[in-house]
């Protein structure tokens, strides 16, 4: 008896690629969590800023401000004009709510060095 190939659905490898991806991604969370767990809020924070730091050795404080320029132009391209311009209010609003309160002052930088 000749051993005949199942038919395969095109879609299935696929989902099996996002299957896998999801699993990863899941053990990566699981492992962040395990992490922050370990070394406590202030650890997990000093953690990410000493990445941040590499990341501004390695590719240049520039690098921050074009991943920050397509982000902005992705958001854009997702709210539409109307969405993008509400946001931008609400910013406005909230800076507003903050000098009010006496937090800022309307020359304060919101960048952190």
């Amino acid at each position: 008896m000749a051993h005949r190939e199942t038919p395969r659905d095109p879609r299935g490898d696929h989902r099996n690629e996002e299957r896998v991806h999801d699993a990863y991604s899941e053990l990566g969370r699981m492992g962040g969590e395990a992490r922050k767990t370990e070394l406590g809020p202030e650890g997990y924070s000093e953690l990410g800023h000493m990445g941040g730091e590499a990341t501004k050795e390695k590719y240049g404080p520039e690098f921050y401000s074009e991943i920050g320029q397509k982000g902005g132009e992705a958001r854009k391209a997702e709210l539409g004009h109307a969405g993008y311009q509400e946001l931008g209010h609400r910013g406005g609003e909230a800076r507003k709510q903050q000098m009010a309160r006496g937090e800022i002052t309307k020359h304060d930088s919101t960048r952190r060095e």
